[in-house]
């Protein structure tokens, strides 16, 4: 049996506010990429759907696409504060994927049970019929959990 999505939960000491921070911070999301594509980030913290922001990336962490350096712009397509945001991604292939990464945030007693998500049910056939996906595996979901738990222990920004 396959699966268009792949979804990982840690609990995260921290509230929610502390985490959603990060993650509506265009910086925050290079400072826990766990993949090691996302070098560097322009655009404002975001507030709602529909906002965007340029990563700059670099294929090379992968070892798979020799694509080198590139830009990617991440528009926001679900944002409900300290509980939710996701985005989808337009690169310079088209047409465009139509992949979603995002995060869920729901409060516990010792902190927050952050689920992170990538979905790719949605992608354009061209890109299916390549039969690259997923792009991002599990594990670098969870090393992005990691990260992220520790950048919020840290006290981010610093």
């Amino acid at each position: 049996m396959t699966t268009d999505r792949i979804e990982v939960q840690r609990t995260v000491k921290s509230d929610p506010a502390a985490i959603f921070a990060v993650l509506c911070d265009p910086q925050g999301h290079v400072a826990i990429d766990g993949s090691g594509m996302l070098m560097d980030a322009e655009g404002p913290v975001v507030t709602a759907a529909g906002d965007k922001f340029v990563v700059h990336m670099d294929r090379e962490a992968l070892g798979d696409i020799p694509m080198g350096e590139y830009d990617v712009t991440v528009t926001i397509r679900d944002f409900l504060p300290e509980r939710e945001i996701s985005w989808t991604i337009l690169g310079r292939v088209r047409p465009q994927i139509g992949h979603i990464y995002g995060y869920r945030i729901e409060p516990v007693d010792d902190g927050s049970l952050v689920t992170s998500y990538y979905d790719w049910s949605e992608i354009h056939p061209t890109w299916r019929e390549a039969g690259i996906f997923p792009v991002i595996s599990e594990a670098t979901l969870k090393s992005s959990l990691g990260i992220l738990a520790r950048t919020v222990r840290r006290g981010y920004p610093h």
